[in-house]
């Protein structure tokens, strides 16, 4: 497939080659370049959602270059492969900050990853941007997270859903933190809106077999499936669901089908059809400033096999946020950089307006709620300026400036 062929060429070519850590934790020198890490998987079990990251890492950068660099100075991207490999991420964020000494870091995918580089990040002080949806909870000065939480989407999805189809729910998940933190938010919002979760089911990243799963909702006789389901593998439901004959009698929908921005177009159409879900982007948001971006990725990536996600475009607005607060800071540093993202800006991103909330240093952003017809997402519904409200009933940074901690938001 063209699609492998392509992964090769960029892991052949975008890949910096793995190098001795050095010793010490030295002052990072001024250099002829501004260095910006990027720590996404280009190869391994989550490639297909890491192949497009970096890419649009790599296109914001570009952009940022050609209007001039910034502070008179080029920036250069520093590119590792951790290969879904936590061993291979702490390695690399490890010589990102002691010996590449980058200015900062866009990467990690899972919350596994994201909790292997962070407290290396912060130890070093190397900026780090975290750039994916996830459970929610992280509260650390040296992160700005710009991805959804579920009191941005789950939040949402849930009452549109019961309101739609009924109130008995049935959630299968992805055995880890994500999955486990995610069905419990279901459960919270289900239970609130005046329903009833009647089975919880998690399932390892590699189970690709559903059999038995489709038998026991059939049995359960839900109003409807809540599918936290995470990777290829897990895609194995959503086909063997359709199979069944059970797509046209329970209806479902996801809290992850489609943010890697591959997930629709694996799936067939007949498999995909009527599958709804919620994130911060979709690539059919009809604003100028998508329409803009969307043209400069075609441009850039003319024969690319993924549509645009959340987890993408968010990456792009990382680098941007990025590059405006160092403009605006007239230096690098840290702390000067997140005077101006906490200050109340505003940033117009092709998702919409994003702003950065001082408590917890997460996204305040527009959400959107989808229905998936011939592998396109036809947004239903939209709900502005949503807060990160789940992560903010266990951080607050601005009173606890130096706390650095994943809580497990109690539910």
């Amino acid at each position: 497939m063209t699609k492998f062929s392509r992964r090769s060429f960029l892991r052949s070519t975008g890949m910096a080659g793995a190098a001795a850590l050095a010793a010490p934790l030295v002052a990072r020198a001024a250099g002829d370049t501004i260095k910006i890490g990027g720590l996404h998987d280009l190869s391994g079990a989550l490639d297909s959602v890491g192949v497009p990251m970096n890419q649009v890492f790599k296109l914001a950068i570009d952009e940022i270059n050609e209007a001039g660099g910034l502070l008179g100075k080029m920036v250069e991207p520093v590119i590792y492969d951790p290969q879904s490999n936590m061993s291979l991420y702490s390695q690399y964020a490890t010589q990102m900050a002691l010996k590449d000494r980058v200015d900062v870091v866009m990467g990690g995918i899972t919350s596994a990853s994201r909790e292997t580089i962070r407290p290396i990040f912060h130890r070093y002080k190397t900026f780090y941007f975290y750039n994916t949806q996830y459970e929610g909870g992280v509260c650390d000065r040296n992160e700005i997270t710009l991805g959804t939480t579920p009191a941005q989407t789950v939040a949402r999805l849930i009452p549109y859903g019961m309101k739609l189809y009924g109130k008995k729910v049935y959630t299968i998940a992805a055995d880890y933190n994500y999955g486990h933190i995610t069905a419990a938010w279901v459960k919270r919002y289900v239970e609130e809106n005046g329903g009833e979760v009647v089975e919880t089911e998690f399932f390892p990243l590699d189970v690709a077999q559903f059999g038995a799963t489709i038998s026991k909702i059939q049995g359960a006789k839900p109003d409807f499936v809540l599918s936290a389901l995470v990777g290829t593998s897990h895609l194995g439901f959503y086909r063997q669901w359709a199979a069944s004959g059970m797509k046209s009698e329970i209806p479902v929908m996801s809290t992850v089908l489609g943010a890697g921005g591959s997930d629709q177009l694996i799936l067939t159409a007949e498999e995909g059809n009527g599958i709804t879900a919620s994130f911060g982007y979709f690539e059919e948001i009809d604003n100028p400033t998508n329409k803009a971006f969307l043209a400069k990725v075609a441009a850039a990536y003319p024969d690319k096999d993924w549509v645009m996600s959340e987890i993408s475009e968010v990456t792009y607005e990382g680098v941007k946020m990025w590059a405006d607060a160092v403009a605006d800071a007239g230096t690098t540093d840290r702390d000067a950089l997140l005077e101006v993202l906490t200050s109340g800006k505003t940033y117009d991103m092709p998702a919409g307006k994003v702003k950065i909330d001082p408590k917890t240093q997460h996204a305040i952003r527009d959400v959107y709620i989808a229905e998936l017809q011939d592998q396109i997402f036809n947004i239903l519904e939209s709900y502005p300026n949503s807060p990160p409200a789940d992560t903010q009933m266990v951080c607050d940074l601005v009173a606890n400036p130096d706390s650095n901690q994943h809580f497990e938001i109690s539910l």
